[in-house]
């Protein structure tokens, strides 16, 4: 469930929303004027004419489906992030803001048609049912899902708690196909995963800015600190490569993990009294341990904030390249039974007042990651700036923003990630390693 006036950033993902007000109602602003005669006769128009296409069309239309592309083309008329959210994808966005859902617990992918498990989340039903990472997934409650899109099988396996399912699986080494049966239960995504590098380094992976962000985060440390000790342990990196956003809040307690006091981001409206400002708590998790973060072409919305606040207030270094530059706000306004409407409504800014819409948060240390052979060609560097009608940024140059989104699946062709291991360890040398905080942003409250 979404939190009542919750607010949400998301990123290149889904759209790159940005940070989101959910609120009961439409909000007229006092400062708004009413629409003119004009304006109504404009809307005359729009009448007639859906009047002449739902009578004379050359195959009736749905009538629903037109009004709703009509409300989308209205919106996305603005600028790319906003639209008209019906039910359904309404009811997505707040599973998807909430970080749990009615589920079996596998991570999955598609490879020739059907669905491949990589990995069954450790204590979930579906770990305790028996399956395996690489099983094939043939069927759904007895349905061949051959040929079925990865988000249509996903749709079908989530469903109701306590709620039974039975998939057939093929698997390696058997005979014959498996059928197991599972009893859905809540399901927490993952939106951390940690590991300690060669003893000494803690490793966050930060995928996505959900309600379960920050608790993540907690443990990471905490469980980093505890196994390797504060007196062995050299410091930490912070993976937001391909984090397309998520929720404000947890942007805000993310950054404020590793910040004792300022600023952390403000977003301003297109009225002054609009204007929100975020500042850091006292407490440093880390205990004041070197941070470098991880960024590219796919960290966007909450992930910039977060790269941007540890920037400017010189906790941590950037390693990476250009981010997405996704720095416009977006309230979310439920319409009962008839979904939501999403509506840009701000920028947000870092705390040494950048934009970062149209701009991004250009890296202390650019490191490129190269593409494998396979994908040269096919993967293009894209960004907010590279959008149709996107907001043009008060920052935004010819060189816009964005780059390449990839990351290699095996630690050791990450050229990134072994950059930012040898400059915490020293082996590397670099001006901005570490920051030097005598050159932050003055602290604001």
């Amino acid at each position: 469930m979404v939190r009542k006036f919750g607010l949400l950033l998301a990123g290149a993902a889904i759209g790159a929303t940005a940070v989101i007000t959910v609120s009961n109602g439409l909000n007229h602003s006092s400062s708004a004027q009413a629409a003119g005669i004009g304006t109504y006769r404009q809307l005359s128009i729009f009448g007639d004419i859906f009047e002449r296409v739902r009578s004379s069309y050359v195959t009736e239309p749905k009538e629903e489906e037109l009004i709703e592309s009509a409300i989308n083309g209205m919106l996305t008329s603005l600028d790319p992030h906003s639209s008209y959210l019906n039910a359904k994808a309404f009811s997505d966005m707040r599973v998807n803001t909430s970080g749990k859902f009615g589920g079996l617990g596998i991570e999955v992918t598609m490879e020739n048609e059907l669905v491949k498990v990589v990995s069954p989340i450790d204590e979930t039903p579906a770990a305790k049912a028996g399956v395996l990472a690489g099983d094939f997934i043939t069927k759904i409650d007895g349905e061949s899902i051959r040929g079925v899109s990865l988000a249509e099988a996903v749709e079908k396996m989530r469903g109701e708690v306590n709620t039974p399912i039975v998939l057939t699986i093929a698997r390696e080494g058997a005979d014959k196909p498996i059928e197991i049966t599972i009893i859905r239960d809540v399901i927490t995504v993952r939106s951390v995963r940690y590991r300690v590098e060669d003893d000494d380094i803690g490793f966050v992976d930060i995928n996505a800015f959900n309600e379960q962000t920050y608790d993540g985060l907690e443990k990471a440390i905490n469980s980093i600190r505890e196994e390797v000790g504060d007196d062995k342990l050299k410091g930490y990196v912070i993976d937001l490569r391909l984090n397309p956003g998520g929720l404000l809040d947890q942007a805000v307690s993310v950054s404020d993990t590793f910040l004792d006091r300022g600023l952390i981001v403000s977003t301003r409206g297109r009225n002054p009294d609009e204007t929100r400002r975020h500042a850091a708590r006292p407490g440093d998790l880390t205990g004041g341990k070197p941070v470098i973060v991880l960024m590219n072409g796919g960290s966007a919305s909450a992930s910039e904030i977060v790269a941007g606040a540890l920037q400017d207030h010189k906790r941590a270094t950037i390693v990476g390249t250009r981010s997405f530059g996704k720095g416009s706000v977006q309230t979310i306004i439920p319409l009962g039974a008839n979904g939501a409407l999403r509506l840009t409504t701000a920028l947000y800014y870092t705390p040494a007042d950048r934009s970062i819409q149209g701009k991004g948060i250009e890296p202390d240390i650019r490191v490129e990651q190269p593409l494998p052979a396979e994908l040269q060609g096919r993967v293009e560097a894209r960004g907010e700036s590279s959008l149709r009608g996107h907001i043009v940024g008060n920052e935004e140059d010819e060189e816009g923003s964005g780059s390449i989104a990839y990351v290699p699946p095996d630690p050791k062709d990450d050229l990134q990630l072994i950059y930012a291991k040898d400059l915490i360890r020293g082996n590397k040398q670099h001006a901005a390693f570490p920051p030097d905080p005598e050159k932050a942003v003055p602290t604001q409250n």
